[in-house]
C-alpha cells in the first residue's frame, strides 16, 4: 500500500515537472506581405503600387539627367573649358542633393502608405482571427510582427507562418 502511494506521488511529481518544462514556441508574421498578397486586387493597393512606380520613374528620370550632366562635364573638361565644367559640377551636386532628399521623403511617404494599408480595422480583425487559429492549432504561445518589432534580430524560417496565413485568408475569399 505504501509502495503504491509512493509511486502515485512520484508520478504526480514527475507530471508537474513535465508541465513546468513546456517550451514556449514563437512565430513571426510579415503583415505588410500578407496584406499585399491578400488584398492585391484592392483599389488601395493598386493606388499604392501606382504611386510607388511613379516615384521610381521620377528617381530614374533624375538619375538619368545627372548622368547626362556628368558626361557633359567630362566633355567640357576634355575641351579645356573649366568654367563650364565647374558650373556643370555645381549643378550635378545640387541635383544629387535634391535627389537624395527626394528619395528619403518619398520613401518615407510610401512606407507610411504601406503601414496605413495594413492598419485597416476589418483587415486586422480578420488577420488576428486567423493568426489566433494558426497559433492555437500549431502550438505557438506568441506570434510577433516581423516588421513592426525591431527587437527581432534573427528568426528561423520554420517559425514564419506568413505563407500559411496567406493560404488560409485566400481560401476564405
Amino acid at each position: 500500500m505504501k509502495k503504491s502511494i509512493l509511486i502515485i506521488l512520484l508520478l504526480f511529481t514527475l507530471g508537474l515537472n513535465a508541465g513546468a518544462q513546456q517550451l514556449t514556441r514563437f512565430a513571426v508574421v510579415d503583415l505588410p506581405r500578407v496584406y499585399m498578397a491578400f488584398f492585391s486586387e484592392s483599389r488601395a493597393v493598386r493606388d499604392f503600387e501606382a504611386r510607388s512606380a511613379q516615384v521610381q520613374a521620377e528617381i530614374d528620370r533624375m538619375s538619368a539627367e545627372i548622368q547626362a550632366l556628368r558626361v557633359n562635364m567630362v566633355n567640357a573638361q576634355a575641351q579645356g573649358n573649366m568654367e563650364q565644367a565647374f558650373r556643370i559640377e555645381a549643378d550635378i551636386n545640387r541635383r544629387t542633393d535634391f535627389l537624395r532628399e527626394f528619395y528619403q521623403v518619398r520613401t518615407a511617404e510610401l512606407e507610411t502608405m504601406r503601414n496605413n494599408l495594413t492598419q485597416s480595422g476589418a483587415f486586422l480583425e480578420q488577420i488576428y482571427d486567423e493568426i489566433r487559429f494558426l497559433a492555437e492549432s500549431e502550438g505557438f504561445s506568441m506570434v510577433l510582427s516581423l516588421r513592426e518589432n525591431t527587437g527581432i534580430l534573427w528568426y528561423s524560417p520554420t517559425v514564419d507562418i506568413t505563407d500559411r496565413l496567406i493560404q488560409r485568408l485566400t481560401s476564405r475569399r
